[in-house]
């Protein structure tokens, strides 16, 4: 059975290239454009674990991340944030919301396979 993965971020190509990198392996990619869409299909849909952008209109992802985290449904969801923002602020600010760790903006499709094969075999 494959696994679910929830790409959250307003950028049309940075959700294509995660999508295409994740492609043929092991997952059911999903995928939302912002916060309010990103809690809709979670709720539905369950993902193992979320790549979530962090500076998005709307509901930003530290925001989705705390909501996620504090439904007992999804609080076991790894949450990777994604962000160009690699300022300590805000990287605190997420794990006070529940992130469970970072990937910095820009990325190689490499690092963000390995990042969600090491989180994924290590999910319940």
């Amino acid at each position: 059975m494959k696994k679910k993965v929830l790409i959250v971020d307003d950028e049309d190509n940075v959700r294509r290239l995660v999508a295409v990198t994740l492609a043929g392996g092991d997952y059911e990619v999903l995928q939302a454009r912002d916060g309010v869409e990103a809690l809709a299909v979670a709720k539905r849909e369950r993902p193992v674990l979320v790549l979530l952008d962090v500076s998005m209109p709307g509901l930003d992802g530290i925001e989705v991340c705390r909501r996620l985290k504090a439904d007992p449904a999804l609080s076991g969801t790894t949450v990777v944030m994604l962000t160009a923002q690699a300022q300590a602020d805000v990287q605190r600010r997420a794990s006070a919301a529940g992130s469970d760790t970072f990937l910095t903006k820009p990325f190689s499709p490499l690092q963000v396979l390995e990042l969600v094969e090491r989180k994924v075999s290590a999910a319940p």
